[in-house]
């Protein structure tokens, strides 16, 4: 396979992938945002996807030039946490989606992901991989908080043909 093929290949993987979280955000009810975990300390959902979104500017600081515009979720305060609205959330992960879109292109053409020291398609797949992990974790929040998910949602998430 070639540079150019794989590269596109990455992308549209990661597209789907950012649709998964768009349809997570968009199902969940302002209430759900809030939830947190049973019985134990936790993140709420909200904080998850900020998390997210957070985790992501990580890796864009080794790359400066695809952080601009770009700013770290705070959700340490009160009012920090009650700032975690889906349209704010929307937004962020929509921003920093489209960067990582770009850093994925760029390592895809250098042959190298900066800062990983594996392929650059072994970053990719830890980038989805954690992101996949705290969508089992918001799941499993909402489900503890009384939230769950409609099914349509929780089998949509691997209909990626449909995504």
């Amino acid at each position: 396979m070639d540079t150019v093929q794989f590269a596109s290949d990455m992308g549209e993987a990661w597209g789907v992938h950012c649709r998964v979280n768009r349809l997570l955000l968009d199902s969940i009810t302002a209430a759900g945002l809030a939830g947190v975990p049973a019985g134990m300390k936790g993140r709420s959902v909200g904080e998850i996807f900020a998390h997210l979104h957070n985790a992501r500017l990580m890796w864009l600081e080794l790359t400066p030039e695809l952080l601009s515009g770009l700013h770290k979720i705070p959700a340490k305060t009160k009012a920090e946490k009650e700032a975690l609205t889906h349209e704010a959330l929307r937004a962020a992960l929509a921003a920093s989606a489209a960067a990582v879109a770009a850093l994925l292109q760029k390592s895809a053409e250098k042959g190298k992901a900066k800062g990983f020291k594996r392929s650059p398609l072994t970053f990719f797949s830890y980038v989805v991989s954690h992101e996949a992990y705290h969508h089992g974790e918001i799941c499993m929040t909402l489900t503890q908080a009384g939230q769950r998910l409609p099914d349509e949602v929780l089998y949509g998430m691997w209909e990626w043909d449909k995504l």
